[in-house]
């Protein structure tokens, strides 16, 4: 758990649980910290890291919303697995996937997974993993990691929630 986790877990789980594997941008994890904090997600951060979390980067893009986000750190992949409740649904977001975030099926809980920003997940970690997508018709490689995040989070809780 972080020094900077400002709010206690409920007993019942959380909309989401986003999933960042060796984020590398302070600023992208400052504004899906932001985006937790609105939906009332969980944020979960995987070491190691391309920043500090006191980093001035890192507190100018998560801004005060970081009182209404519960940080979990971890010290790498496996600590993370090990600390899933059984059942848990861990869904792996990758240009390589096949299958549109749309067909989910997200529930209550559920855990939405990113990789690094100059690289993505690693294939052994996708492979282990139900593996899902963005649409992305235009031009371009991938959409920044925060926006990604951003819109994953969004139809997810769209689908729990039904906005």
């Amino acid at each position: 758990m972080s020094e900077l986790r400002s709010t206690q877990p409920s007993p019942s789980p959380p909309l989401l649980r986003i999933v960042l594997y060796e984020p590398e941008k302070a600023g992208n994890v400052g504004n899906v910290a932001r985006t937790c904090a609105v939906l009332g997600a969980e944020l979960h951060l995987i070491r190691p890291f391309g920043f500090h979390l006191h980093d001035r980067e890192f507190r100018r893009a998560v801004m005060d919303y970081l009182e209404g986000v519960t940080l979990h750190e971890h010290v790498n992949w496996t600590a993370f697995q090990a600390g899933l409740a059984a059942g848990a649904r861990v869904f792996a977001f990758s240009t390589h996937a096949t299958t549109l975030h749309t067909r989910a099926g997200f529930q209550r809980g559920d855990y939405l997974l990113f990789g690094p920003e100059s690289r993505g997940l690693p294939v052994w970690l996708r492979e282990g993993l139900s593996a899902l997508k963005l649409p992305q018709p235009g031009v371009g490689r991938s959409l920044n990691l925060a926006v990604a995040a951003g819109a994953a989070a969004f139809e997810a809780g769209r689908q729990i929630e039904g906005w």
